[in-house]
């Protein structure tokens, strides 16, 4: 990459098109800011309109010899691509921690995560394995065929700039579609590695694409008649939007919208192994997961235990910049949503709650990168503005009620969907929740419920926007559509005429 001169030198991220780098034409770019020293390290291109066009004629032209590639070899390319992310994952995961500010143990365990879709996807020779029906009728045969859409675009979010495009762009490419990232422009980076990587693996030019930018390249994605499939990770306005525009203009859209996961734990849980898990799933990548628990709904006398064990936990987390060792939780992404996040703390006790754990001190006060510690609001109830919004940092709210049955009642009364856990012994409870809860994803004593790469991922109500999840085999699914063929070969002598409606015989 390119450097450019301004008060303080930095970085150039491009485009890639066509297996090159290509500098944007637009004039328009984004800073790139290094979020433990609050100072820019890049410049990143923002596309036009007109470049966006330009991509998507590249990927359709790409599409067709692409199409009608041989299984074996997408698999071949998609094997010699896990490999490189593999031999590379130290560096993506640099790249990841310098921009986003994750640790970078925490980025090398999203590469892996990444990387397990990418081992999947090497399975699609068997994966769009049809069926077939021998003899459905006298002398007819009927088989069911998966057929890629063409140009596919995938938008995603900066808290996991490698592993969500990996979510994506491998089963779509496997199916024999070819892919457009539009990556996040906060941590660009990594999709440019990963597009290198594609290309040493031998995937043809034009079938992986990234087009940096803004809402304009978001926009054009979503009107352009050539993309015929988006798949989205964001906040749930903005994914109800890409969902409602792209279906209306007759494409097919996941869009995976917030969350705000609820951790149940009963009185007759571990309160050390709870503890644990409640303290790992809030403030691992300062709480910008879209899985991370937000909030621990405590039951009955089990609160204040569990309440001193969480602290006892957070007091020994050492933040600092993603790139020193030993540091366990980095800065958040930008200044302006530390401070936004920030702002709950500010307005928690006005509302009622208590403010158990304040992040706000060192070394938020002593550095000019966008720390926040670690927080902990106690006493936390429906209505109050840290309980209904999704805050997306290193926040842990707990609401204490009486009864497990009081639980599943704020559980399932909550409008997002996407992850929830259980801490219990009691194995016919836990059983009965993972019926009643309505909820996609469900831990039972696992407070991060993501599923492996060959099941999918995905929540309910507004944490997901339309019919297909996530990766895995649905992923396959979202990426080609389905053709049933029925054909016969008889002797000509045995044709007729018949005029009504076929049937069975």
């Amino acid at each position: 990459m390119s450097t450019v001169s301004t008060e303080i030198a930095v970085r150039k991220v491009n485009h890639w098109i066509a297996g090159n780098v290509v500098p944007s034409t637009s004039g328009r770019y984004g800073v790139v800011w290094n979020p433990a020293t609050g100072e820019p390290q890049a410049h990143v291109d923002f596309a036009s309109a007109a470049e966006v066009d330009g991509a998507v004629q590249v990927a359709a032209q790409a599409f067709v010899p692409w199409r009608e590639s041989a299984l074996s070899r997408r698999a071949e390319i998609l094997f010699k691509l896990r490999e490189l992310v593999d031999a590379n994952r130290r560096q993506l995961a640099t790249l990841i921690s310098l921009e986003h500010g994750k640790t970078i143990a925490d980025a090398m365990g999203e590469v892996a995560r990444g990387l397990e879709n990418i081992e999947f996807a090497c399975g699609i020779p068997h994966l769009l394995k049809g069926g077939f029906s021998e003899q459905a009728s006298r002398g007819i045969d009927v088989y069911q065929i998966r057929q890629p859409l063409g140009v596919v675009a995938g938008i995603t979010p900066f808290n996991f700039p490698a592993m969500v495009p990996m979510w994506m762009f491998a089963n779509a490419i496997a199916c024999g579609n070819t892919f457009i990232l539009k990556p996040s422009e906060k941590d660009p980076s990594a999709s440019m590695l990963i597009a290198e990587l594609c290309a040493k693996a031998g995937l043809p030019e034009g079938v992986f694409n990234v087009l940096q930018g803004d809402r304009v390249a978001v926009d054009r994605l979503i009107d352009h008649p050539e993309v015929k499939a988006i798949s989205f990770v964001g906040s749930t306005p903005v994914a109800k939007a890409v969902y409602e525009t792209g279906t209306r203009n007759g494409k097919r859209v996941q869009a995976l919208g917030g969350a705000k996961n609820h951790m149940l734990v009963l009185p007759d849980a571990d309160i050390g192994m709870a503890a644990d898990a409640a303290v790992s799933a809030a403030y691992g990548s300062a709480g910008e997961r879209c899985m991370a628990i937000s909030v621990v709904v405590a039951v009955g006398d089990v609160a204040s235990p569990l309440i001193d064990a969480i602290k006892e936990r957070m007091a020994r987390i050492r933040v600092g910049s993603g790139q020193e060792d030993g540091v366990e939780m980095g800065p958040l992404i930008t200044r302006e949503h530390r401070d936004k996040v920030a702002s709950y703390l500010e307005h928690a006790e006005s509302e009622g709650a208590s403010l158990a754990v304040d992040g706000r001190g060192e070394p938020c006060t002593k550095t000019k990168g966008f720390f926040l510690g670690t927080s902990l609001i106690d006493n936390v109830k429906p209505g109050m503005r840290c309980y209904e919004d999704e805050i997306f940092g290193p926040v842990l709210s707990v609401v204490r009620v009486p009864t497990y049955e009081a639980a599943l009642k704020l559980i399932n009364g909550n409008p997002y969907g996407n992850g929830t856990a259980i801490f219990t012994r009691d194995g016919g409870v836990a059983r009965q929740f993972q019926f009643d809860v309505e909820v996609g994803m469900v831990g039972i004593n696992v407070p991060v419920p993501v599923p492996v790469s060959y099941y999918s991922f995905g929540g309910w109500k507004a944490s997901l926007f339309g019919d297909l999840h996530m990766y895995g085999p649905e992923g396959v699914q979202f990426f080609t559509r389905a053709k049933v063929v029925t054909s016969r070969w008889p002797d000509p002598s045995t044709s007729k005429v018949d005029l009504g409606f076929p049937q069975v015989r």
